[in-house]
């Protein structure tokens, strides 16, 4: 690109949509969610790939539980409660999943869920 082209589309509008905290914590989601099922169905699934999957899906709610842990957080506490509950659950279901006594459907249910509300509340602000 020249000069000249630079020049003409340095103050063109700016077209990538900003991102609102939902969508990033939808987007967060979705990329764990993604991993969680590759690892449940994909043709070569290894314990380093769950083990990793599970981790970061444990990493984001850990993240979640901190945030609505903390007294600043403006969601209503019922709705903390509930998701601090969610992430301890996840957690424990994550040991589960890891040893052999449960699948990991559950978590990939509940992420989902998640994103269903996440994509209402986007619609309704």
């Amino acid at each position: 690109m020249n000069a000249l082209n630079m020049a003409r589309t340095a103050y063109n509008p700016v077209t990538t949509p900003l991102r609102t905290p939902r969508s990033t914590e939808y987007e967060a989601f979705a990329r764990v969610t993604r991993k969680l099922r590759m690892a449940r169905d994909g043709n070569d699934t290894t314990l380093p790939m769950l083990a990793g999957a599970l981790h970061e899906n444990r990493r984001m709610w850990n993240f979640f539980a901190a945030s609505v842990a903390d007294a600043a957080n403006e969601l209503p506490n019922h709705l903390r409660a509930q998701i601090f509950y969610l992430a301890e659950y996840t957690t424990e279901h994550s040991r589960r999943v890891l040893k052999g006594q449960a699948d990991i459907d559950a978590l990939i249910d509940i992420n989902t869920a998640m994103m269903r509300g996440l994509r209402q509340d986007e619609g309704t602000t």
